[in-house]
């Protein structure tokens, strides 16, 4: 099966259990990257006063690249683990990908 690129984007307050999730289950995820992100839009909900006032949301994104029915199954745990964690997600192909 090709590899496939998930991405999660989530709440930051969320982001610490997800991260505990995937450390885990490295048999799904053996290395995932986490950076920082800005929310906008009408689907992300502005609740602190900063939030107000910056016009968007911190976010947290997660990227990890594996075989598509690993991805799958770290969709699954979160679904299960973290059923109202608010987390966007989408899945692409992998051309390639490798260490150089």
């Amino acid at each position: 099966m090709a590899d496939v690129l998930l991405t999660l984007i989530m709440p930051d307050d969320v982001a610490q259990h997800v991260a505990d999730l995937l450390l885990s289950r490295p048999d799904l995820v053996p290395g995932f990257t986490a950076n920082a992100a800005e929310g906008h839009g009408s689907a992300i909900p502005l609740v602190e006063d900063a939030d107000l006032v910056a016009g968007h949301a911190p976010r947290t994104v997660i990227r990890t690249v594996g075989p598509e029915a690993a991805k799958r199954e770290v969709l699954a745990l979160i679904r299960r683990e973290l059923p109202h964690a608010n987390i966007f997600f989408w899945m692409t192909p992998v051309i390639d990908s490798g260490r150089l």
